[in-house]
């Protein structure tokens, strides 16, 4: 048989799930991991990725060339599927609709994680009811530079003001550098309520460690840890319990009970060490669904921030501008609004470059490294979070953009705004054409 046309049937529950190519290297850097690999692992601790994902409608994040390839989004179910899987149509902001998987067994995880989805990413709605979330998302997001030890503090943070809201939060690691916190929640609020109660969450938590924690929004006013509300708008989505990440030790985004998160190290977390983890002291978040609290406490708490005069934060940029939102566009690239007095204290425009643009963050990274050799004297001066690596996700891709911040640079030694090098910006034709539609 040839290679490429090599496969594994697994019987699951009797139900066949084929896997193609399953010697295909997923992670072959650090970590030798093929596909069928994977596959297994998912397999040895279905109990607990099923809890994170079962009859909610799941994005599908497809690394088809591995881990160390490059990722795309795709929300429509293939039309290639077992008859047995399931799907549900969504609406989303932009007033598209999309079929999406919905997987209820271990059968329907193998299939998804054979079409190369090594993470999980689920909505926060089950499938009875698209309006109405049953889960609030704490997304702990250290900026560069920020310390392990600051992440597992203002998470720690998070807990005592959850337990005051009368709410259970259940914590894991993200698998990278951050700390998720999941809270059921009753199903009787919007996403706009559910966002809501997370921004004041949100607020919150910064009011009370000032130097750890921040709820702003653009990364240039941001310090220590993001708590970044806007994952629980309609239509975003997080990596789920046991999700592995693309990084070369195949890391984990592990459940976690409250009493390890004060000496917890995101690289215990592994394929190669959650299996055991799991079948000897079981799933920490088993019992999520049965905790289901009130936003109540926080709705009540985000009235109070409105009354004080905070309104509404920023959307992410495809969202409709809400009528309290402050201007959606960062601080550095803001204009003057005329003579117009303006009651909140000006903000202060950072001095940003952009120095790379790629689908492929190794490239972009690599042109950072140019960049600073060619500008060592003002390398040097830079604060570790003065360089933004920033994620961005296109309409089915994610590429990488990274700025400098020159603030730390005096004025005469600031380079000038070159050309990024890369500069491969994968959104850029679709701008200008949407930009051109609007001028029709």
């Amino acid at each position: 048989m040839p290679k490429e046309d090599a496969t594994e049937l697994l019987s699951i529950d009797g139900r066949e799930v084929r896997v193609s190519n399953p010697d295909k290297l997923y992670f072959s850097k650090q970590t030798k991991l093929s596909k069928l690999d994977l596959v297994r692992y998912y397999l040895s601790i279905a109990p607990g990725a099923l809890g994170g994902i079962r009859d909610r409608p799941v994005v599908l994040k497809r690394y088809v060339n591995g881990a160390e390839g490059e990722a795309f989004y795709q929300k429509r179910a293939p039309a290639q599927r077992p008859s047995w899987l399931r799907t549900i149509t969504l609406a989303f902001p932009s007033g598209r609709t999309a079929e999406e998987i919905v997987v209820d067994d271990a059968a329907g995880l193998a299939w998804i994680v054979n079409l190369g989805c090594i993470e999980l990413h689920p909505h926060l709605v089950r499938a009875g009811d698209l309006d109405h979330p049953d889960e609030l998302r704490v997304d702990l997001d250290p900026g560069p530079g920020v310390s392990w030890a600051d992440v597992r503090t203002v998470a720690l943070e998070v807990k005592s003001l959850l337990d005051e809201m009368g709410l259970r939060g259940w914590p894991k690691t993200s698998g990278s550098r951050g700390i998720h916190i999941n809270v059921r929640i009753h199903p009787r609020w919007t996403f706009d309520e559910v966002r809501r109660a997370a921004l004041a969450l949100s607020r919150a938590v910064e009011r009370r460690a000032p130097t750890l924690a921040t709820s702003k929004w653009w990364k240039e006013e941001r310090h220590g840890v993001f708590l970044d509300y806007n994952q629980n708008a309609k239509d975003r989505t997080t990596c789920s319990a046991y999700s592995v990440r693309p990084v070369p030790d195949a890391r984990v985004s592990a459940p976690l009970h409250w009493r390890e998160v004060p000496n917890c190290e995101p690289s215990d977390f592994t394929v190669l060490t959650i299996p055991k983890r799991f079948a000897e002291i079981g799933d920490p978040h088993e019992g999520i669904d049965a905790a289901a609290g009130s936003l109540e406490k926080l709705l009540e708490l985000a009235a109070q921030d409105e009354a004080a005069g905070l309104g509404d934060a920023p959307w992410p940029p495809h969202f409709r501008k809400t009528e309290s939102e402050p201007r959606r566009v960062a601080p550095s690239r803001a204009k003057s609004v005329g003579n117009k007095s303006v009651a909140k204290a000006p903000r202060t425009k950072m001095p940003l470059i952009v120095v790379a643009n790629s689908p492929s963050k190794e490239a972009a990274l690599s042109g950072l490294e140019r960049w600073k050799s060619k500008h060592a004297e003002v390398a040097e001066l830079l604060a570790a979070d003065d360089v933004l690596v920033d994620s961005m996700r296109g309409r089915s891709s994610s590429w990488t953009r990274i700025r400098i911040n020159l603030r730390h640079v005096p004025e005469e030694l600031r380079p000038l705004n070159e050309t990024p090098d890369p500069d491969d910006d994968p959104t850029r034709e679709w701008r200008k054409m949407h930009a051109s539609k609007k001028t029709i």
